[in-house]
């Protein structure tokens, strides 16, 4: 089960074992925020407004940095961005009064971050 060593060599063997943890578990926090990203694009294109469907077909998840221990992605729409705001927030007409706001982003991001939380939890425990 176990080895010999001697105090010289303790610190080593400390760090060998930190840093197979840390490449393991820095595998698993990328695939869930992979999957979380994908799984906040999917609720942006299933809650967006809908008149010709373009809006909710263009956003798409991509990787903006990556290290081999941190992975930054980000959801956009790369050719419907104007509408973004306008729509989530609301805007006022030309005439006078308000276009209703239709919240579709929001709730998608507070979504996925509870699930990136719970996913990187069940990372570090070893679920």
């Amino acid at each position: 089960m176990g080895r010999s060593i001697s105090v010289d060599e303790l610190a080593d063997v400390i760090n060998e074992g930190l840093e197979e943890y840390a490449s393991l578990t820095s595998e698993k926090v990328k695939s869930a925020v992979r999957k979380s990203a994908k799984t906040v694009k999917e609720q942006i294109n299933s809650s967006a407004p809908v008149r010709t469907g373009r809006y909710a077909k263009s956003w798409k998840a991509k990787t903006t940095a990556e290290s081999s221990n941190m992975l930054q992605q980000t959801v956009y729409s790369p050719n419907r961005y104007m509408l973004a705001h306008l729509l989530e927030k609301g805007h006022a007409k030309r005439g006078g009064g308000r276009v209703r706001a239709i919240p579709h982003i929001a709730p998608a991001e507070e979504a996925g971050i509870e699930m990136l939380e719970g996913l990187i939890e069940k990372a570090v425990r070893g679920d």
